[in-house]
């Protein structure tokens, strides 16, 4: 009797456990679900801009610019870009003080960024009678993370200026700042929206034919994976205002092996567009923060941005604009402040030259749109 009794009370505690058990778990996921939707409403506030437009697609802005060239040479006695800090009070971001707004209201912004960041000395046995060596202390990086300029190419004829040890200590400084740099071995990823954009960079001075192969082979395995691919070339002559025939070749070999965007620089001047297979190769966008000369010539130059939209996998160009400048704030000498340019006679004077000199170009576009179509 004693063992029926004590057998029929466990069974009812039992039954009691289960069905406290399953209501308590219920409450719990209750709680939890409530829990996740306050989470949710402080990350995402009901005002937060969805990066979605109307249609479902998503809508990419991308800024690309030519040289920029911060430091100076260790073994000269005059430093042009460290007196010009001085006088602007030490403030690092004096640079980019005119044109930070147009590069933070951007998705990306990807500049050619020509020198090396370091403290060091050290001068390689090849470079003893170059002209320039260009460096600056690390933590001038700043000036890249500090005003929108997310991504740059590390491919051009300065980078190797204090040899491979700098080299590495540069690419190691970017990456502590968070830049994406790419080089002709390292594929530079940036992300942005969800949409993974791919950046291949090449110097080709004088190395046209190692590079014929290559690149149509790194750009088709870039595009297997990724929905964007730009590619930057550091090429041509200087002070050359329209590309030459290896360019021409190598740019358009580049969008015919999958490139959605094509880059150049090193001639220290304006290049015209082409628009080949429905892609922009742009053979020289010029200087943009360049203290390589505190008096060029021409310190015209001009912001290339373009616009992709991105559904269901599929990517297409929505066209671009340029945005004309001046390297320096100052029409007397190089301050090294890119300066949005607002008086109309010079933006025709640039906008004259880039078609001028496109006119032997058979892709060449018509236009150069200052404002968005």
């Amino acid at each position: 009797m004693c063992k029926k009794f004590l057998s029929f009370l466990f069974s009812i505690i039992w039954i009691g456990m289960i069905a406290a058990s399953s209501l308590a778990e219920s409450t719990t996921y209750e709680e939890d679900d409530l829990l996740i939707e306050e989470i949710m409403e402080e990350q995402l506030p009901s005002d937060a801009p969805s990066i979605y437009e109307s249609d479902g697609s998503i809508l990419l802005t991308i800024s690309c610019t030519g040289d920029f060239t911060i430091g100076g040479d260790s073994r000269k006695k005059t430093n042009i870009f460290e007196n010009e800090l001085n006088a602007q009070g030490g403030d690092l971001n004096f640079t980019m003080r005119n044109i930070r707004d147009v590069l933070l209201a951007d998705d990306m912004t990807l500049v050619n960024f020509e020198g090396t960041l370091t403290e060091s000395t050290y001068v390689p046995s090849n470079k003893k009678d170059n002209q320039f060596l260009f460096s600056a202390p690390p933590s001038y990086v700043s000036m890249l993370s500090e005003n929108g300029i997310e991504c740059v190419s590390l491919e051009n004829n300065h980078i190797m200026d204090h040899g491979e040890e700098v080299y590495e200590e540069t690419k190691q400084t970017l990456r502590d700042a968070g830049i994406v740099y790419s080089n002709s071995t390292e594929m530079g990823i940036y992300e942005v929206k969800g949409i993974q954009i791919a950046m291949l960079s090449y110097l080709c001075i004088d190395r046209y034919e190692s590079l014929w192969d290559k690149v149509p082979a790194d750009i088709r395995a870039a595009k297997e994976k990724y929905p964007l691919v730009i590619v930057s070339f550091h090429w041509g002559n200087e002070k050359d205002y329209s590309p030459t025939a290896n360019q021409i070749k190598m740019g358009r070999l580049a969008v015919d092996s999958g490139a959605d965007l094509v880059i150049g620089h090193h001639s220290h001047r304006m290049n015209p567009i082409e628009e080949y297979n429905g892609v922009y190769i742009c053979y020289s966008l010029g200087n943009f923060c360049f203290s390589g000369n505190n008096r060029p010539s021409d310190m015209n130059s001009y912001i290339f941005q373009i616009r992709y939209r991105v559904k269901d996998g599929a990517v297409t160009s929505k066209g671009f604009r340029i945005i004309p400048i001046r390297i320096s704030s100052r029409t007397d000498r190089n301050d090294f402040i890119p300066t949005v340019i607002d008086k109309g006679s010079t933006i025709d004077s640039i906008l004259n030259t880039l078609k001028e000199n496109g006119r032997k170009l058979e892709y060449a576009v018509p236009d150069y749109p200052l404002e968005w179509k």
